[in-house]
């Protein structure tokens, strides 16, 4: 198997899972699920955000599956089951993210527009909304609608600001040491810190439940971002949130924000919402980043919003 099954975890049913080649012959693991009663409704694609994997999204695939849509998604270039750069297989970086423009591609080539059904529909998390964003040109021809939750759209609370980390991960990158983890970063999982006082949920069975397949595939896992990767995240983020930027955006957007996020700005967030004719922004009081993996409670208002949005007219 491809994907992994977990007792606190099952496979959803009707899976097909497998490896596709980015154009860079970057592998990627891929996942779909396509029951008969979805080709009415069309295809979800989730985009995880760093440092996540196809088995973490299983609850979301299933909540997909209930409401009657296919489902495809895969793990970005350097974590999850896809191919890793070093053979620190920790070590999560990339010097820019066209890279994962290249996975992009590939996995809407090769895996949704040949095996899912149409319409498509793209829901992304962190990163993955902004490589959604970024792309958001190429991709206005194959989505018909975008959801984001907390997407990255600048950090949060790190004890730093963010003029003097794009300075830091700059000079530390031009002398050569870009492929260090940034500093305080850990070589292994966020997943595995205590759940009190994390940084991603208020759930303590969901976060638990993350921490335990980590825990039983730690190949999945992967560490701190690097300083390459910082500032390769920020140099996108910057483009993404340029003024000319939001007023260019053509897909509908739905982003969900969460009023307690401490990874990624939520305040960078509102202001791309407001600088966008067609972007709409939907606050969750109280959640924290990962709105997929919280309480029962924001999920449930998640779900309102994206059940309000998707499939739309």
């Amino acid at each position: 198997m491809s994907v992994f099954d977990h007792p606190e975890n099952a496979i959803p049913d009707g899976v097909v899972a497998g490896f596709i080649d980015a154009e860079d012959g970057r592998r990627l693991r891929v996942a779909r699920w396509v029951p008969a009663a979805s080709r009415d409704r069309g295809t979800v694609c989730i985009f995880q955000g760093r440092a996540e994997f196809i088995e973490k999204y299983f609850e979301t695939v299933r909540d997909l599956i209930a409401r009657g849509y296919a489902v495809a998604t895969f793990d970005w270039r350097g974590q999850g089951g896809s191919e890793r750069p070093f053979a620190n297989r920790m070590r999560g970086h990339v010097d820019d993210f066209g890279e994962f423009a290249l996975d992009l591609d590939a996995f809407m080539t090769q895996v949704v527009l040949s095996s899912c059904p149409p319409p498509y529909y793209a829901l992304a998390h962190s990163t993955g909304g902004l490589v959604l964003l970024q792309n958001s040109m190429a991709m206005r021809t194959r989505f018909r609608r975008y959801v984001l939750a907390a997407p990255f759209l600048g950090l949060g609370q790190w004890g730093v600001s963010e003029p003097t980390a794009k300075v830091l991960a700059a000079v530390i990158s031009g002398i050569g040491l870009g492929r260090l983890y940034v500093p305080g970063g850990k070589s292994h999982s966020i997943h595995l810190e205590p759940f009190e006082g994390n940084r991603l949920t208020g759930d303590e069975h969901r976060y638990m439940r993350n921490r335990h397949l980590i825990e039983t595939l730690p190949e999945l896992s992967i560490g701190a971002p690097t300083v390459g990767w910082l500032r390769a995240a920020l140099k996108a983020a910057g483009m993404v949130t340029a003024v000319d930027f939001a007023e260019r955006l053509r897909i509908p957007t739905l982003i969900v924000a969460s009023s307690s996020d401490r990874v990624v700005s939520t305040r960078a967030t509102e202001h791309f919402a407001l600088s966008s004719k067609n972007c709409y922004l939907v606050l969750i009081s109280g959640a924290q980043h990962e709105l997929l993996q919280e309480r029962e409670a924001y999920r449930e208002q998640f779900w309102a919003a994206f059940d309000s949005f998707i499939p739309g007219s």
